[in-house]
């Protein structure tokens, strides 16, 4: 039986899983309302904040809309993230905080509503066995995906109970978005004192693991075992922490779940690259929308501009990571390539069928059409192209695009980031998910459908289940990966280290297996290409 929402989309009463075109697919638990019990408060080194008990039984806490930066309204918005100010009393955390504004496509697509929006959205949620304990647990730290654009840190599917049963701390975070947490500028450039711009919402990152520095050994948590995980958006986030010098020493691990790393995603502060313009033409650009000749001080002008405008008017912005001499010191897939990110253990993996939902990108219906795109797309590089991903009808073209998507914007890079680990002492591990979702089959083990497998919130129960052991498994892998390094643990299939000679990886479907050399046929022609 299936329940109709009030956007008009389907769901069934208890789970659901749809599309998202940006970045995120989700799955939607609901969970039994539980009475709430405060919790005992913790001491933080900004004042005492309390949470709420979810089973006593387990000591199982929750804590909510925790601010870990100081809100980046008026004269901080496009600043680095400052500390948070102290609050005299106990501090009610049981609801979570609002979300980075941005636009209103995700609601109806992954089955929650949006929550409150607000620039004031640098909140983060934490949820743990052993609060007000020195435990020494590790800690997890989930990074949303959307593109840069959308996506907030309390969707349905992220919701922690399940790590923290198994011994993890679970932190989840709100970062800025879109032009908020993207935009560069030459004017905000210089008045940095790093000459820098662009990178706000990546310093939102290094802001709330610097606050996991200094606060989460009370709640049973292990400043020393930080681990960092994220998909799509997340993925490229975990990308660059891994060889950003600001992260170093706060990270201890990294997971890097369907990465969305393209060409022109990095891009230079002051000069153009092959793929992209720089970072401050592109923020000059989109920023003169709001200019003309009566405005006085560039900065003030923009700053006075309403959060809401900026998000409406944001068509055309595209974020960016920015190449500063600071946050990054160049594009993160050279940097693995010379051995220079972080010397950590690192988990990378990608989907079957991430291609699946971004078909639009290749709006092409016939073998024709298809042909002409790819010339125009890769210039003399088209045959290859069309030898590597032939259609021989009209009927081929969507499996054709899926693959070339898969590999060209997720598997590629992905690989690559395997490949840059033989230059560090730490092991990598590499992943293949294949379960096929039953609402969507016809979408394969599409872009984000692990989300749900990742925090176990498949939900047995439900009158859909489609392979609640792998989200058992799943769980326990990553898990396991945050204790130790190495993600193999009792009653788990073998998952053999990634090594570049024989480049094993684990397939996570309807059977868990080994395999060797994922699509490498395809990647060395795509590298030959790049």
């Amino acid at each position: 039986m299936r329940k109709k929402t009030t956007t008009g989309r389907w769901l069934t009463r208890r789970g659901f899983l749809s599309v998202l075109i940006t970045a995120t697919f989700v799955a939607l638990g609901f969970h039994a309302a539980l009475p709430a019990q405060a919790a005992e408060p913790v001491s933080l080194h900004s004042g005492l904040i309390s949470g709420e008990t979810l089973d006593a039984s387990m000591d199982l806490q929750a804590f909510r809309g925790i601010p870990y930066a100081a809100p980046p309204v008026g004269a901080l918005r496009w600043q680095p993230p400052q500390d948070v100010l102290p609050w005299k009393g106990v501090r009610e955390c049981v609801e979570f905080g609002a979300v980075a504004p941005q636009p209103f496509g995700l609601t109806g697509l992954v089955g929650d509503p949006l929550p409150d929006q607000d620039e004031d959205c640098l909140f983060l949620n934490i949820w743990t066995t052993q609060a007000g304990r020195d435990a020494k647990k590790p800690v997890m730290v989930w990074i949303h995906g959307g593109g840069f654009s959308v996506g907030w840190s309390n969707q349905s599917a992220y919701e922690g109970s399940e790590f923290a049963k198994r011994g993890i701390v679970l932190v989840t975070i709100n970062y800025r978005l879109g032009p908020l947490g993207f935009l560069a500028h030459p004017a905000l450039s210089a008045e940095s004192d790093h000459n820098s711009s662009g990178n706000y919402a990546m310093l939102d990152q290094i802001a709330a693991l610097t606050w996991i520095q200094k606060n989460i050994a009370a709640f049973g948590g292990d400043p020393g075992n930080v681990t960092i995980f994220g998909e799509s958006a997340g993925g490229s986030i975990v990308n660059a922490l891994c060889t950003s010098p600001l992260a170093k020493g706060l990270i201890h691990k990294g997971i890097a779940q369907s990465p969305g790393i393209t060409d022109g995603q990095y891009a230079h502060l002051t000069r153009p690259t092959k793929y992209t313009r720089s970072a401050e033409e592109i923020g000059e650009s989109w920023a003169a929308r709001f200019l003309n000749e009566d405005s006085d001080d560039l900065l003030t002008t923009l700053r006075r501009v309403p959060a809401k405008e900026l998000i409406e008017k944001a068509s055309g912005f595209s974020g960016k990571v920015v190449i500063d001499g600071w946050f990054m010191e160049g594009d993160a897939l050279d940097l693995f390539a010379e051995g220079k990110q972080h010397d950590i253990p690192l988990m990378v993996g990608t989907n079957a069928d991430e291609g699946t939902i971004f078909l639009g990108s290749y709006p092409y219906e016939t073998v024709e059409a298809y042909r002409k795109g790819m010339e125009e797309k890769f210039d003399t590089n088209a045959d290859a192209i069309l030898a590597l991903y032939p259609v021989a009808s009209d009927k081929d073209i969507p499996g054709a695009i899926n693959l070339l998507i898969t590999d060209g914007w997720f598997l590629r890079g992905a690989t690559e980031m395997l490949r840059g680990m033989a230059k560090a002492s730490s092991p990598a591990y590499q992943y293949v998910f294949t379960q096929e979702n039953s609402f969507h089959p016809e979408k394969g083990a599409f872009h984000s459908a692990e989300m749900c497998y990742v925090f176990n919130t498949l939900h047995p129960e439900a009158e859909r289940s489609d392979n609640p052991k792998l989200a058992k498994a799943m769980i326990e892998y990553w898990a396991q990966f945050a204790k130790t390094g190495n993600p193999n643990g009792a009653g788990l299939p073998v998952w053999p280290e990634y090594k570049i000679d024989s480049a094993r990886y684990l397939e996570l479907g309807e059977e868990i297996k080994a395999g060797s050399a994922y699509r490498h046929k395809w990647l060395d022609v795509l590298n030959s290409i790049h």
